[in-house]
């Protein structure tokens, strides 16, 4: 097997943690919201942060697996 291949494929799951990381924010502002409606303002600056924030972990993960895949 193919040690390339087996590198990419770990190096693509950062999507995963991007993901679930992304819903668990949500999910948490979500809750903030409901608690305190007057602060969804700054609620939602800090949720559009932390997501730009989780997905460059998602695309720095697949930039590194195609670099694996085609260096």
């Amino acid at each position: 097997m193919n040690l390339t291949a087996i590198g990419a494929a770990i190096a693509a799951f950062t999507g995963i943690g991007a993901g679930i990381g992304i819903g668990i924010a949500t999910a948490k502002a979500v809750d903030a919201v409901a608690r305190q409606p007057e602060a969804s303002g700054k609620i939602m600056t800090l949720l559009i942060l932390g997501g730009a924030l989780a997905e460059a972990t998602a695309i720095y993960g697949m930039i590194v697996a195609l670099l694996i895949i085609f260096a």
